[in-house]
Parts: C-alpha cells; sequence; structure tokens
C-alpha cells in the first residue's frame, strides 16, 4: 500500500475544504450537481473519443498501481539469475528447462525458454527488448489517459461556468434563480481546475514512475538471461545485476 498516494489525495482535497470553511464558507457551497456531471462527463467523453478501447481500458486497470504498486523484488529476482547461472554452468543450458514450467514471471520464463533453445545472446536480446518495448509503449499510453483528462477538465470546467453564467443572464428578472447558475459557474470551475491539478495529473506522473521502474526491472532480467547466454561467471553477473538496486 502506497501511504503517501492516499496521505496525498487525503491533505489535497481537504486543503480545499479545509480552506473554504476556515474563510466562513459552507461545504455545501462546493456540492453543485450540475457542476460535477459537466465537468465530470465532458471530462469522460473527450478522453474516450481521443483514446482506442484498449488504451483506455489499460488505464483504468494499471490506476490501482496509485495506492497498491507492483512488487518488483529486484533482489530476489538477482538470486534467481544468478542460481540459473550456476545451473548453466554446471549442467549446460539444458540444465534449465526444468527451471522454466515453474517460472511465474512470463518475461523471465519467455527469455528461459530463448536461452535453453541455444539462442545467441544478441537474438535474445532482440526478443525481449521488442515486448518490453511494447509493452512500455502501452502504459506509457495508458498512463496518459490521466493526463489527457488533467487537460480537458479545466477547459470543461470553463464551459460548465459560462453555461452557469448563461443561466443567470436569462433569469434576471428572477432573483430567485440567480444563485444556482452563479454556484453552477463558480464550482464548475473550482472541480475543473481541483480535479486537474489535485488527481488527474499527479497520477499520470506517478503511473508514469512506476511504469518506468518496471521497465528497469525487465532490463534487468535482460541483461541477466543475456549474461548467462554469454557464459559469464555467475559472480560477475550479480554484481553486474546489483547496479539495479541504486535508489537515486
Amino acid at each position: 500500500m502506497d501511504i503517501l498516494s492516499i496521505i496525498g489525495v487525503l491533505v489535497g482535497f481537504s486543503s480545499i475544504i479545509g480552506g473554504n470553511l476556515m474563510a466562513g464558507g459552507e461545504f455545501d457551497s462546493l456540492v453543485n450537481l450540475h457542476a460535477f456531471v459537466i465537468v465530470v462527463g465532458g471530462t469522460l467523453g473527450a478522453t474516450l473519443l481521443q483514446f482506442p478501447l484498449k488504451v483506455f481500458w489499460r488505464g483504468l486497470t494499471i490506476f490501482v498501481w496509485i495506492f497498491v504498486p507492483e512488487k518488483l523484488l529486484l533482489q530476489k529476482q538477482i538470486d534467481k539469475i544468478v542460481r540459473w547461472s550456476t545451473i548453466a554452468r554446471k549442467e549446460g543450458l539444458l540444465g534449465l528447462e526444468t527451471i522454466i514450467d515453474g517460472e511465474k514471471d512470463g518475461f523471465a520464463k519467455k527469455g528461459l525458454q530463448l536461452l535453453v533453445d541455444g539462442n545467441e545472446p544478441e537474438v535474445i536480446r532482440d526478443c525481449m527488448e521488442v515486448e518490453l518495448a511494447t509493452k512500455e509503449h502501452l502504459d506509457m499510453q495508458a498512463a496518459r489517459v490521466f493526463d489527457a483528462m488533467g487537460g480537458y477538465s479545466p477547459t470543461i470546467g470553463i464551459i460548465g461556468a459560462v453555461i452557469g453564467l448563461i443561466h443567470v443572464m436569462q433569469n434576471l428578472a428572477k432573483p430567485e434563480l440567480l444563485g444556482a447558475g452563479i454556484a453552477t459557474a463558480f464550482v464548475a470551475t473550482i472541480y475543473g481546475v481541483g480535479l486537474a491539478n489535485l488527481f488527474f495529473i499527479p497520477v499520470a506522473n506517478k503511473l508514469k514512475a512506476h511504469i518506468f521502474r518496471a521497465s528497469q526491472a525487465k532490463e534487468m532480467i535482460i541483461e541477466g538471461i543475456s549474461s548467462i547466454a554469454e557464459g559469464e561467471n555467475p559472480r560477475n553477473i550479480e554484481l553486474k545485476l546489483s547496479g539495479f538496486l541504486v535508489e537515486t
């Protein structure tokens, strides 16, 4: 569980609500169903228009990483790669054949199969890098779904504000109806700008960071399996892969 994401959401929205209350406003003044429908519905519609279904659905799927990020366990993966290297030196590459079926990571499993099949290190690296690049591209596109929402929502908020002002102008002779129009105008702007800067854009940036870390983990697997194919010493492989553990 990513506690910072939870704290960030709570602090961000609480500061807006709390600041409003401290200034003498009421909570109800920030609640407007009309403005919510305009901003959220308009933003969602524009985003659906921009992205294909596969990318949009992937964006919804990886959203959970904001609160429950993938467990990469790099040190355990390094230990496994070193163990594979030791087996390959003692029993040959065919000695890894029994390990393939028990490997749960599909990416590593593919690399092991390429290794056991006797492919050259360059072939193994190329095949795995193609898969990595394809998956990374899809995930980055999925993260941009939230970037797009962050770009659209402030503009949709302005549209909501204009709609509210139009209602105000249409009801100048009916003072009892002016309040609803003005409320929609200002609250729609708050919803649009607030959702963009407190939620959509931060979510997009955090997803990109998670995608980068996941890609680095797969790069480590590629490097490890390619090193086994090149016949490197297990100790040298361990030292090389330990560089992926360095936190920046």
